[in-house]
C-alpha cells in the first residue's frame, strides 16, 4: 500500500492541487504495483485520496486497496478535524481448487490532525477513532507522515508511519512505515522507491522489509 506525501509538499508551495502516477516493483513480493493519488486544497481545508493496484495474479490485478481523507480547517482553526475511509479487495490462488477472492474490511477514521511545514521540509500528523466493519472492539489509529528537500528540485526523501488496532490494545496491533527516495530527473518525471517496514501486516506477523524500485509521474 502507499500513502506517500504529495499532498504535504503541495501544502506548503504555490500549487492547490496535483496529482501522480507510480509502478513500482516489489521485490520481497515478486508483483508490480499502481498507485494514483490526488491532493485538493480548498478554502475549508483538504482532500487526498489514492488507490493501489497489486499485479500478481494469473489474471492479472490481484489486490485493489482504496483510501480517501478528508482535514476540515481554516485558517482560524489551530488543528484540523480528519475524516478518512478505507477498503478494499482482493484474490489468491490454491493449488488444485482455482482462484479465491477476499476484502480488506471497510475502516472509517475520525480524529485530529496537525500540520507544519515549508518549501524544504514539513510534517503531518494525525490521531482518530477507527471503526472497522466486524472488529469486535473500538480501535484506534496513529498516522505520522514527513517530507525533506535534500537537494532543492533534485532529491526528497518522504514517507509515512502508521500504528493501528484491529481488535482493541491486543495482538492485533499493525505497525506500517514506507520511507521514500526520490531523484527529479525534471519537473514530470522521478525515480527512485520505498522500503515498506512492517510488523503483524497483511497475514505476516514478524517484522517485514520489502524494498521497491519504481518511477513516479506527476500529472
Amino acid at each position: 500500500m502507499k500513502k506517500t506525501i504529495l499532498f504535504l509538499a503541495i501544502l506548503f508551495s504555490t500549487f492547490i492541487s496535483a496529482q501522480n502516477f507510480q509502478l513500482h516493483r516489489d521485490f520481497e513480493r515478486d508483483h508490480f504495483t499502481t498507485t494514483f493519488e490526488m491532493f485538493k486544497m480548498d478554502k475549508y481545508g483538504n482532500t487526498f485520496t489514492f488507490i493501489d493496484f497489486d499485479y500478481n495474479a494469473k489474471s492479472g490485478i490481484s489486490q485493489g486497496y482504496y483510501e480517501i481523507a478528508r482535514v476540515i480547517k481554516t485558517d482560524k482553526m489551530p488543528i484540523g478535524i480528519h475524516v478518512e475511509y478505507n477498503g478494499g479487495l482482493g484474490t489468491y490462488d490454491i493449488n488444485g481448487v482455482g482462484q479465491m477472492g477476499y476484502t480488506i474490511n471497510n475502516a472509517w477514521i475520525l480524529g485530529a490532525n496537525i500540520s507544519k511545514g515549508n518549501a524544504k521540509w514539513g510534517y503531518s500528523a494525525y490521531a482518530g477513532y477507527k471503526a472497522i466493519k466486524n472488529a469486535d472492539s473500538g480501535n484506534l489509529q496513529v498516522t505520522g507522515t514527513w517530507y525533506v528537500n535534500l537537494i532543492e528540485n533534485k532529491l526528497t526523501f518522504s514517507g509515512f508511519a502508521d500504528i493501528w488496532t484491529e481488535n482493541g490494545l491486543t495482538e492485533k496491533t499493525v505497525f506500517l512505515s514506507e520511507p521514500q527516495l526520490w531523484y527529479h530527473l525534471n519537473k514530470s518525471f522521478s525515480i527512485g522507491g520505498e522500503i515498506e517496514l512492517s510488523n503483524n501486516f497483511a497475514g505476516s506477523l514478524e517484522f517485514k522489509t520489502r524494498p521497491t524500485l519504481g518511477i513516479k509521474w506527476n500529472i
